[in-house]
């Protein structure tokens, strides 16, 4: 039911609507974009992206106007031999989901742009600002991250340090979305291609996007920006030229992350003219005197980064590593290569040998046989070759689902128990059958243990098996004697099996059963059995079992008439 109305309150409503494409917002904006179909589709998604990438084209087109930035002249003159707290302060601040840091750089021509210190992978700020002697940085530019898991050396788009391009991807003419500082300071945020920005004296740059404060105008005007909740860095510059660093910190239960336009709006209360983001999620974090200050989303910690933007007190001597100079293929790696996660994966692996996981045996079937009857010392039992036993074993349930009649048994009030045999001519094996009183069908013969045929009889069967007679005479159910006629007896004294189940002879052995002449088993001959003293009005199912001979009130049973249909048994009385 929970499930039922979600999904209803999700893709039914206009609030599900927004809650849905919000959610995708925030996975467009990470390295699972593909993922954002989940919660509005795949073309939903596509149309999604192409929008953003429209709007982060739009926010860019407009020309900065420099002029509206004026430098404090005091700023320069008192350059050298400052403290941290000459250069920066760094506040904490906190909103409803997330929390973060803000740091004033007051000074912006002691920003510049620090490369890694080898080729082949990226390198942590801390790191950085430790070997170069920096006061603090944050992250700047993006770069090609393979799962998460990337190392760092492949930015994308360009990187521009002490006035020298580093680093691109693309053509000097095509316009790339830039953050960067001008020789004085300016921060310069739109889309220009690499002459431009020379022209504009720009000295240190990366590539990111978008920009969200143009010549003093907020660019989001409804909505959120797009991109969801996550963490963020980004910069903005006052008109008195001081630099503005935000780092919220995301992806986490303590602090979920910021949207754009909340960012946004803490930089136009602050003032900010100009302002955009740089690259955010995993790599967003601010290190101060060569501590990291913020909690960064990897599970690694601080990642390896191709650039970022560094304070210095002594700003000229510093100069970036052009560490991809000659270099032809660039690898940005991924989960082979990198140390923390191929550290974590031997980790697991090693754990694993020490405690391997039982195997889990084999789940046994067990069939518990259905028991029909109850199990008692007189229980009649048929071995393999039809002979009936009495060896105080159970009876197994025969096929058909019928039970036999014990001799002498009798319920509670002491009357003889009433069974229902097996329908005659259903070839069950070893069946006793009480020969019973009832109504021929028209034009038959009601015969023991037989299927009569109209104008025919049926020999009693003396091998477990119905025989069929045919143009003989109706037999005296009175005195239990079948009369004479064609009907032809089993052959050879065997049982005949039934219809299903029964499993044949070997070669070689000879089935034992009860002996009808005296000549033993196979002789070929039916006996007719003696009749009783006293005509039986019912029939009572009773077997010896010792030698196989019948007395005249152990006659057999389980008659049909005509058509099939089989007949009530009464339990017959015997004059001793």
């Amino acid at each position: 039911m929970l499930t039922f109305t979600t999904s209803s309150f999700l893709f039914l409503t206009p609030q599900g609507s927004s809650i849905r494409e919000f959610l995708a917002e925030t996975v467009i904006t990470t390295q699972h974009r593909d993922w954002a179909w989940i919660f509005v589709g795949a073309e939903q998604r596509d149309y999604m992206v192409r929008k953003l990438q429209e709007s982060y084209d739009l926010a860019a087109e407009e020309k900065q106007d420099i002029g509206l930035i004026h430098h404090s002249s005091t700023k320069a003159q008192t350059r050298l031999n400052r403290s941290i707290d000459d250069l920066i302060k760094v506040e904490d601040i906190s909103g409803t989901f997330w929390k973060g840091k803000k740091m004033y750089v007051y000074d912006p021509s002691t920003i510049k742009i620090m490369t890694p210190a080898k080729a082949g992978e990226g390198e942590r700020i801390t790191s950085m600002v430790q070997r170069t002697g920096a006061v603090a940085g944050v992250n700047a530019g993006g770069f090609v991250d393979p799962d998460g898991l990337g190392n760092g050396f492949a930015p994308i788009g360009f990187i521009i340090a002490g006035s020298d391009i580093i680093y691109t991807d693309q053509d000097g003419s095509v316009p790339q979305h830039t953050v960067g500082f001008t020789k004085e300071g300016t921060l310069v945020i739109g889309k220009y291609d690499i002459f431009e920005l020379r022209k504009m004296g720009v000295s240190e740059a990366a590539m990111f996007y978008p920009r969200v404060i143009a010549n003093g105008k907020a660019l989001i005007t409804s909505g959120d920006g797009g991109w969801g909740r996550g963490p963020r860095t980004a910069v903005g510059q006052k008109a008195d030229g001081t630099v503005i660093f935000i780092v919220i910190d995301g992806r986490q239960a303590s602090s979920v992350g910021a949207t754009l336009k909340e960012v946004q709006d803490l930089l136009l209360e602050e003032g900010c003219i100009n302002a955009g983001f740089l690259d955010g999620g995993a790599s967003s974090e601010l290190v101060v005197d060569g501590k990291l200050v913020t909690k960064p989303s990897s599970r690694y910690g601080e990642r390896r980064l191709p650039s970022a933007f560094l304070i210095y007190d002594h700003p000229e001597d510093i100069q970036a590593n052009r560490v991809w100079d000659g270099v032809d293929k660039i690898d940005p790696g991924g989960a082979y290569d990198h140390p923390d996660f191929l550290r974590e994966q031997a980790q697991i692996k090693a754990n694993q040998a020490k405690n391997p996981t039982p195997a889990t045996p084999p789940k046994q079937e067990t069939t518990t046989p259905v028991n029909t009857e109850k199990n008692t010392d007189n229980d009649t039992k048929t071995n393999e070759t039809g002979t009936k036993t009495n060896d105080g074993s159970k009876t197994p349930a025969k096929p058909g689902g019928t039970t036999e009649t014990k001799p002498g048994e009798t319920d509670a009030s002491g009357k003889p128990v009433t069974g229902t045999g097996t329908p005659a001519g259903t070839g069950q094996t070893g069946n006793t059958s009480v020969p019973q009183t009832g109504k021929p069908a028209t034009g038959g013969t009601t015969a023991p243990n037989g299927s009569g045929a109209a104008g025919g009889q049926t020999q009693p069967n003396q091998n477990g098996g119905g025989n069929t007679g045919a143009g003989g005479t109706t037999g005296n159910p009175s005195t239990g004697q079948p009369a004479a006629g064609t009907g032809a007896a089993g052959s050879g004294g065997s049982t005949t099996p039934p219809a299903t189940g029964t499993t044949p002879l070997p070669s070689g052995v000879t089935p034992i059963g009860p002996k009808t002449d005296g000549s033993g088993p196979g002789a070929g001959t039916t006996t007719t059995p003696p009749a009783p003293s006293k005509p039986a009005t019912g029939a009572t199912s009773a077997e010896n079992g010792a030698a196989g001979a019948q007395t005249p009130a152990q006659t057999t049973a389980n008659n049909q008439q005509s058509g099939g249909s089989s007949q009530t048994e009464t339990p017959a009385k015997t004059t001793p």
